[in-house]
């Protein structure tokens, strides 16, 4: 009982999250509505382990997966479940994107240096690290909605801290899931690569 009552919640997460995942490296929409399950159990992970940050990017998970949902599904047909294609990132968007990353990750961190002391709660843990992470899981998620494939890529950098970071944080299930991320991201890559070539053919 002692198990459920710790972990409970991050086993959920995990498991919703890694159904999200092969979705994803399926290049299925079902991802998004996995998505959504897995970010609202997050969040309330997060509040609990004061990754403040991390807690705030769960709502805007599912509000990006409301979007990439749509945009998906707005491209399909009934006989095909990947119709919206997979595109390249170029040079002029990725230094957009660095920008606007930038920006999130000043606009965090000042956040999180600061509410917690005005709001009386108990202050943000790793702020640098969280904001980081947060920052640039905002763009790389965007960058699936959008279907380029490079957001594959900023996943193994941004798995790879999360992992340390959930593992300082004693969040075990939750550092496991995302060494399966970083995996998962790359032959996610690696599978949406194939596609292109094929779709190229």
């Amino acid at each position: 009982m002692d198990l459920i009552r710790n972990y409970g919640l991050e086993v959920a997460g995990t498991l919703a999250s890694l159904i999200y995942l092969f979705y994803s490296i399926r290049e299925k929409a079902w991802l998004w509505p996995w998505g959504i399950v897995a970010s609202v159990v997050s969040l309330i992970v997060f509040y609990q382990a004061t990754l403040y940050a991390d807690m705030g990017l769960q709502m805007y998970y599912v509000i990006i997966s409301i979007y990439g949902w749509w945009y998906w599904m707005s491209g399909q047909n009934s006989q095909s479940d990947s119709a919206v294609s997979i595109k390249e990132l170029n040079i002029r968007l990725l230094l957009k994107l660095l920008i606007v990353g930038g920006l999130i990750y000043l606009v965090l961190l000042g956040a999180l240096l600061n509410i917690p002391a005005m709001v009386d709660i108990a202050s943000s843990d790793l702020p640098y690290l969280d904001s980081f992470t947060t920052a640039a899981s905002i763009v790389a998620t965007w960058m699936l909605a959008r279907k380029y494939i490079h957001h594959w890529l900023f996943w193994v950098v941004i798995n790879t801290i999360s992992m340390g970071m959930y593992m300082y944080k004693g969040l075990y299930f939750y550092s496991f899931l995302f060494l399966i991320y970083t995996a998962g991201a790359i032959v996610g890559y690696s599978e949406w690569k194939r596609t292109m070539t094929q779709n190229a053919q």
